[in-house]
């Protein structure tokens, strides 16, 4: 990142539904009470199993948006104050205005809640409204059906896959399907989600 966007990427952002911030070490047991389920980790590039595994990880997610690497945000479900997961912009590439925004998860007790679509829209009205982005990306395993349905509901364009794009735990290679919103695509996809996840699920 550039001095730009290093300054301005992490920012707390809150609607009525989530508070999204930057992670900081204070998360760490919030984070580990709903972190500690294989589910979550199904479809990711790394696996959390052991107490040994969420070390790594959130040591990762601290060195990670301490460099400048992401800006990695804790997501709190404000109905019950509660971390619900973790989500962050990745591979910010300023000279073009493009980043993604991945690395998303959510605890059992979060998920179907329309937590995943109030916490994106904060993360795409930051990128596009305050960091001038003209791409906005996002990845997912082909195979991970329910991340790429919430890709299309939130607005995103499937745009193709990338065969045997990396591999995941267990040596699978692993096909990447890729997805997208453009600035000039921003002012549409932002009304639609305003409408809130129920009903932008019906009209995706």
């Amino acid at each position: 990142m550039t001095a730009s966007w290093t300054t301005h990427a992490a920012a707390r952002l809150e609607n009525e539904h989530v508070v999204v911030r930057p992670v900081t070490e204070a998360d760490r047991e919030g984070i580990r009470a709903v972190a500690m389920d294989p589910d979550i980790w199904r479809y990711f590039v790394s696996a959390v199993e052991t107490d040994a595994d969420f070390e790594t990880f959130f040591a990762t997610n601290l060195a990670d948006h301490a460099a400048g690497r992401r800006a990695v945000y804790t997501i709190v479900d404000k109905a019950t104050g509660r971390i619900a997961g973790s989500m962050s912009y990745g591979n910010l590439v300023e000279a073009d205005r493009r980043l993604e925004i991945g690395w998303s998860w959510l605890g059992r007790d979060f998920r179907g809640k329309g937590i995943n679509h109030w916490a994106k829209a904060l993360l795409l009205a930051h990128a596009f409204e305050v960091l001038d982005a003209e791409r906005v990306e996002f990845k997912t395993d082909v195979l991970n059906v329910q991340a790429r349905k919430g890709l299309r509901n939130i607005g995103a364009t499937e745009e193709g896959v990338l065969r045997s794009f990396n591999y995941m735990p267990g040596g699978r290679r692993r096909d990447a399907i890729f997805y997208s919103v453009l600035r000039a695509e921003w002012p549409e996809v932002r009304a639609a989600l305003a409408v809130g996840p129920k009903q932008a699920v019906a009209h995706a």
